[in-house]
């Protein structure tokens, strides 16, 4: 079958590889739809992502796709099955798994980073990361179950209100879905803050916030009562924290480089009682990331802007394609 495999650093092959064996609680999956995030950037630049992905290795955590074969062990799905896959697989032992905050696992393995992911034809997953996704939600959109879980339970660490405004500090993929998710959750105001017109613009126009265009004007300051930083570059994190109102919560979401650090006002932090939060990976969230799409409250496809072939991924990941809200790669499509 063919496979796009990391084999070094900055280096992607398309190969051929032998399909792979499913053990007894395993899932064999043929790849609909993979998506591609910063992530695979990362990965791809040789630095870690939710854990490093050591070549060959193929990569692609985000995947949709339909079931071939199931193991002796599975109960869940069954061969035809139309299914998304929790890319994040916790062993279940260490303090973390066993004080009920399993993203902090001490022993993470993932499909797509530590084990073959999406981009090839059939990928393996153990069952009880594999998700049935209901007949209104197509695999496309499917295949961003887990980019929506991760902001989901961003959102879960925060405590939420309708009388509250929302501030969301960058217009990537994840900082629009975030947009999303705090409306769906009830916050009566919510700004999404960009550089780009285009990307603001589609964000008013399809999902009604509000919108700051950072090049040409100001964030106000000590305005929100919730702030999320989707960036990741310490200019950023210091604007999500002038922009916080006194009482507020800002969420760091952003992932930055492991080098980089930012400045904070200790004062600042004392005198308006500030909440700061981090958020890694997506725990408990796929149930409902897949139900906010079934309802059509989350909607990813007006942001997509590239569908790909595994031929085009390298021109992503290498930062050679351009203007991308949000990339899909094609790998069966829908009538895989």
């Amino acid at each position: 079958m063919k496979a796009l495999v990391l084999t070094g650093k900055k280096q992607l092959e398309i190969e051929d590889i032998k399909e792979p064996e499913i053990k007894p609680d395993e899932v064999l999956i043929h790849t609909a739809y993979a998506g591609i995030c910063g992530t695979d950037k990362a990965l791809y630049a040789g630095l870690p992502g939710s854990a490093s992905a050591v070549p060959p290795i193929v990569l692609g955590h985000e995947n949709s796709g339909v079931v071939t074969k199931v193991g002796s062990e599975v109960t869940n799905v069954k061969p035809g099955d139309r299914v998304t896959v929790d890319p994040n697989i916790y062993c279940g032992q260490c303090k973390y798994c066993r004080t009920q905050r399993p993203e902090l696992c001490e022993h993470l393995d993932a499909v797509g980073v530590t084990r073959n992911g999406g981009f090839e034809e059939y990928f393996t997953a153990p069952a009880k990361v594999v998700y049935p996704i209901p007949d209104d939600v197509s695999l496309k959109a499917a295949a961003v179950v887990e980019p929506i879980s991760c902001a989901m339970h961003g959102v879960d660490l925060l405590e939420t209100h309708p009388y509250q405004k929302a501030l969301v500090l960058g217009d990537g993929f994840e900082g629009q879905l975030f947009a999303q998710i705090l409306k769906a959750r009830g916050i009566h105001e919510v700004t999404l803050a960009g550089r780009s017109d285009e990307k603001l613009e589609n964000n008013r126009k399809h999902f009604g916030v509000k919108t700051i265009n950072t090049t040409k004007e100001e964030i106000p300051a000590d305005a929100y009562d919730i702030v999320v930083e989707a960036v990741g570059l310490p200019a950023t994190q210091e604007q999500a924290l002038a922009a916080a109102a006194r009482g507020a919560q800002v969420l760091m979401f952003g992932v930055g480089n492991p080098d980089d650090k930012f400045s904070v006002n200790t004062y600042d932090v004392f005198q308006k009682q500030l909440t700061i939060q981090g958020a890694f990976i997506n725990p408990y969230t796929f149930e409902d990331s897949i139900a906010l799409l079934s309802s059509g409250v989350v909607d990813p496809l007006p942001l997509f802007s590239h569908e790909l072939e595994l031929d085009g991924v390298e021109d992503f990941v290498s930062g050679k394609l351009g203007k991308v809200s949000k990339a899909v790669v094609k790998v069966g499509g829908e009538e895989a």
